[in-house]
């Protein structure tokens, strides 16, 4: 039988002088070049009728939403709340870790909502426009994780468990990140990409990321470790923050698809 892989990757990847650069620091940089690539292919297409640099815009906006809403949402939800009053410096502290992706989505939504106010596009076309591209950025994020060896899974016996250096005890786990990366990453991707290949009614792109973003943030929880300062917010082994946070957004999901049977379709820009 052979031995469980041991997850130990420096998470330096290099060294510029006295400078380290982390590899999940460059997952972020890697998903904003995706991003914005991808943004202006679709653009061109006329999936949104906006110039190049109203587009650069929109992306340095969200890019900025997904930093301060994912920090401060962490911050604010899943350290302990004494920061407030006795190191509030520590809410800038971002190369110390603790991203929140329902935070960046936040982020994102209000980042979208102020630029399609300045653009006078309606804020779920812009929503919809984004939110194919937002897998990537998802998936290389959870990749980041798993080099770091960090919110790995529950102990396991199954034949792809792995050991994480990081973890209190040296038994093989489920390696969730990578459950994250493939289900939140390429499936998300792959779904949203196709559905919008042609231009579809308002809301829905917008909906099934949400549906789908809920439902495998829900799932993959039951396998992994909660954050140990929160622990289970029910006994000891039922809902953890990320499944409480997820529910609203399976909601959300399901009441914008029901929205966009009577929603107008963004008609391609020329």
């Amino acid at each position: 039988m052979s031995q469980p892989y041991v997850v130990d990757i420096n998470p330096v990847a290099f060294h510029l002088g006295p400078i380290q650069v982390h590899w999940y620091g460059l997952m972020y940089l890697l998903g904003f070049f995706f991003v914005a690539v991808l943004g202006e292919y679709r653009r061109r297409r006329g999936r949104l009728p906006v110039t190049r640099d109203a587009l650069g815009d929109l992306l340095f906006y969200g890019m900025l939403g997904v930093i301060l809403g994912g920090r401060i949402w962490y911050m604010l939800f899943y350290a302990d709340i004494d920061w407030i009053w006795t190191a509030p410096l520590t809410l800038f502290k971002v190369w110390d870790g603790g991203m929140s992706f329902h935070g960046g989505l936040l982020g994102v939504l209000v980042a979208g909502w102020w630029w399609s106010r300045r653009q006078k596009l309606h804020v779920f076309d812009t929503i919809d426009f984004v939110a194919p591209l937002v897998p990537i950025g998802l998936g290389l994020g959870r990749l980041g994780n798993f080099i770091n060896g960090e919110l790995w899974g529950k102990p396991s016996d199954v034949s792809w468990a792995m050991i994480f250096p990081s973890a209190p005890d040296r038994l093989p786990r489920h390696p969730s990140q990578l459950y994250e990366m493939f289900l939140e990453g390429v499936v998300m991707f792959v779904v949203l990409w196709l559905v919008s290949l042609k231009p579809r009614p308002r809301y829905l792109i917008s909906g099934l990321f949400a549906l789908l973003y809920g439902c495998f943030r829900f799932a993959v929880e039951f396998v992994r470790v909660p954050d140990a300062q929160l622990g289970y917010l029910f006994g000891t082994s039922w809902v953890t923050m990320g499944q409480m946070q997820s529910l609203p957004l399976i909601a959300v999901g399901l009441v914008l698809i029901v929205m966009s049977r009577r929603a107008p379709t963004l008609p391609l820009a020329s």
